[in-house]
């Protein structure tokens, strides 16, 4: 079955050869990975979910040709396998900054990350959850109003373009916390985060110097649990399954919906969730 701990190894050696649905599972996969942890807010616990869904489908075969069927039954099967499984609260994992999205039930969570930050439309999202979609939006309404304002947090923004930067500064504002530096380089990163001791990380990946951001915050990580959220025009450098992979990891281009939402769930959890 290949390396255990790895489920897009399970899915490639198992499902996925010779087979162009089983391809097109094999790259819608790491962003239902990455929505699982976003769920449970670290890597271990989301792979753990989607590798029981993976053995589920090699013994049954109506759950592999559903999973083969494109992202919205994919995310489906998920969702179906989410509801009948207890997952614990990771431990350590509830953040100290007072973050309320711990007050959200599960399904408008999952509605609004789902409508937000993986970009599934209304009707696909309402498909996913097996609601209607009046009451999918609903769900979608009432985890913005349930979030509201957190309590502010310091953030360091890691990005070398200018005028993005200043976007993500504008967002930050709107959530209520407050951007305290911005660095270009991965020297700047380290040399920031020491001076200014922020709660909260956003990082690019390729810098002005030719340096990396996944450098920088592996540099950060080593001393400190601070939550980071990759902002990146490839993300797909970050989902290949060979080494740990981000929690927190949003495309660009993004909506500031996405950012917002990420933000919120990063501050909630407070740890990277690249155990």
């Amino acid at each position: 079955m290949g390396n255990s701990s790895d489920p897009s190894n399970l899915s490639g050696r198992r499902i996925t050869s010779g087979d162009p649905a089983g391809a097109e599972l094999g790259r819608t996969l790491p962003y239902l990975r990455r929505y699982a942890r976003s769920l449970t807010g670290r890597q271990t616990a989301g792979d753990a979910i989607v590798r029981a869904l993976l053995e589920s489908s090699l013994r049954d075969g109506a759950i592999r040709a559903e999973i083969c069927n494109g992202p919205v039954a994919l995310f489906r099967a998920f969702t179906q396998l989410w509801k009948s499984t207890e997952v614990p609260t990771p431990p350590g994992s509830v953040s100290p900054h007072g973050s309320q999205i711990a007050r959200i039930p599960s399904l408008p969570r999952q509605a609004l990350l789902l409508h937000q930050r993986e970009g599934f439309s209304i009707p696909q999202t309402a498909a996913i959850l097996s609601v209607s979609e009046r009451y999918a939006e609903e769900l979608v309404q009432q985890a913005k109003t349930d979030l509201g304002l957190e309590n502010p947090v310091r953030v360091l923004v890691i990005e070398d373009e200018a005028l993005i930067a200043c976007h993500l500064e504008s967002i930050v504002a709107e959530t209520g916390h407050r951007v305290v530096a911005n660095a270009t380089t991965a020297q700047d990163a380290r040399a920031l985060f020491d001076l200014e001791k922020p709660n909260l990380v956003l990082s690019d990946v390729q810098l002005a110097d030719g340096s990396s951001g996944v450098e920088a915050v592996d540099a950060i990580a080593a001393q400190s649990d601070v939550p980071v959220i990759f902002i990146t025009a490839f993300p797909e450098l970050l989902l290949t399954g060979e080494r740990p992979e981000p929690a927190f990891l949003i495309g660009k281009p993004f909506r500031d919906e996405t950012v917002r939402t990420a933000i919120s769930q990063a501050l909630f959890f407070g740890s990277q969730g690249r155990q």
